[in-house]
């Protein structure tokens, strides 16, 4: 039965046809994977059919009656549920008041029952296996247990029809598959679930049907999964055949360390670390989420106290007190949560890259003029292949992968030494992925020293020298 109808949907902004006669069926007891390269036009559908924008052209059906949501309240009302590729929590409040913010009515929060809102909440979150407090604040909260509350949240309003856009971008595989665990109960009973990812091995492990956009067309719509391979998809998906190549191994830099780290311990609770990465040496750090990956290139940045041990830069000591301290020693971070710490969404694509050089570029009486900055960031774009009208389109307007690349564009503008990479494949399509790869081995070959943070063990093996767990 049908649940989900998108039938020839059409939707233009500014200078960009984002999609072009697009139709979609989701049916009832199906899982339904919307594929497509990063700027395809697949969050761009799911916000039409939740109401979030109009389209120019063509109609949305549930039950094969027409619907137009004026919002995403009014689609879930009508047993339409999404997780957005952006996170929608309310940072300063508790796991429990996101769960259930749609529910909780027009009264003052302070009449609210905290007991059974934590209850309830608890629910959902012991069925991700996700094992928080339910009134702690989402503000302490890791990256993945936001996704996992983020989800929580929509498997709460138990609808009809589910749109989960990116789910598993960042969680660990065993994460990934108690969620699997729950979308198969799910389908058997009966509910409609659009699943979009870039990680084909997900896709074709838990979905049925798959449609799959182009340039804001269908390349196919609603085809059988059993009637295809990998390379099928990756066809329609990027026009070609995906094109497999391994690396040979690179001569290990024989050069003096640029950072290294001995005995090091932080407040962020790292005891001992030791390490050293060199000038053109690609260090692979690999661990599962919640390792302290993360927080250790944080705490290198100055985020956290440095505790014990010693920092050295280029073999001499060194503190690092704040971004802009490690900014002055030649040290880059690209965040895995470029839309929360990696960039300011709502400036411009000139302003996000060319942040790291105001200081620097601006004259004795401290101003810059846009000029300037797009001189000195303009070929860093242009090299990183940013589709974008203009540098002034607002950042938060463009695709997953164009995002990912202006955060690089910010340190390369700033000629770091030192650039660490925190899970940079995150929500990026299979081009983007190949590309920033591609970069990564060129930035290295150019003198740079590397950190990659990475969950994800394919990734690691093929671009990393070597690796630290």
């Amino acid at each position: 039965m049908t649940a989900l109808q998108v039938s020839h949907v059409s939707k233009s902004f500014p200078g960009v046809k984002a999609l072009d006669d697009v139709s979609m069926t989701l049916r009832a007891g199906s899982v339904h994977a919307l594929l497509g390269e990063n700027g395809a036009g697949k969050s761009t559908l799911i916000k039409i059919m939740t109401g979030i924008h109009r389209a120019d052209r063509g109609t949305i059906s549930m039950g094969g009656q027409p619907v137009r949501f004026a919002n995403p309240r009014e689609a879930a009302a009508g047993g339409l549920g999404v997780v957005h590729q952006e996170r929608n929590l309310v940072a300063r409040f508790s796991i429990a008041e996101n769960i259930l913010l749609d529910r909780l009515g027009p009264h003052s929060l302070s009449t609210v029952d905290y007991a059974s809102i934590a209850r309830e909440a608890g629910r959902w979150l012991k069925l991700l296996d996700l094992d928080v407090d339910p009134m702690t604040p989402v503000s302490r909260l890791s990256v993945a247990q936001m996704q996992l509350v983020e989800i929580g949240k929509a498997l709460s309003l138990q609808s009809s029809v589910l749109l989960l856009d990116e789910p598993t971008a960042s969680l660990t595989a065993n994460e990934s598959q108690v969620l699997f665990r729950i979308l198969r109960r799910l389908r058997d009973d009966g509910v409609a679930i659009g699943f979009v990812s870039h990680k084909l091995e997900e896709v074709f492990d838990i979905c049925d049907t798959v449609t799959v956009l182009r340039d804001g067309k269908n390349a196919c719509a609603d085809s059988d999964l059993k009637t295809l391979n990998r390379s099928d998809v990756v066809q329609m998906m990027i026009g070609r055949a995906e094109m497999i190549s391994r690396r040979a191994p690179r001569p290990r830099p024989q050069s003096p360390p640029y950072l290294e780290l001995d005995d090091y311990a932080s407040s962020a609770g790292h005891i001992g670390i030791s390490m050293a990465i060199r000038p053109g040496e690609i260090l692979g750090l690999y661990g599962l989420v919640g390792a302290g990956r993360s927080e250790l290139a944080k705490a290198v940045l100055g985020l956290s106290r440095q505790t014990g041990g010693q920092v050295s830069i280029a073999g001499q000591p060194v503190a690092i007190r704040s971004v802009a301290d490690a900014l002055k020693l030649g040290i880059g971070y690209v965040s895995e949560d470029r839309k929360g710490e990696g960039l300011i969404l709502l400036h411009s694509v000139l302003a996000n890259a060319g942040i790291t050089v105001w200081r620097r570029l601006a004259n004795a009486l401290g101003f810059l003029r846009d000029a300037t900055i797009a001189n000195r960031v303009g070929p860093v774009l242009r090299k990183l292949e940013v589709k974008t009208p203009s540098l002034h389109q607002v950042v938060g307007n463009l695709s997953g992968g164009n995002q990912q690349k202006v955060s690089v564009a910010k340190w390369i503008a700033a000629d770091v030494k030192i650039l660490i990479i925190d899970e940079p494949s995150v929500g990026i399509d299979i081009k983007t992925k190949a590309y920033l790869h591609d970069l990564i081995h060129e930035l290295a070959e150019e003198g740079a020293a590397i950190l990659l943070i990475t969950s994800d063990l394919p990734e690691m093996v093929d671009v990393a020298d070597r690796v630290l767990v």
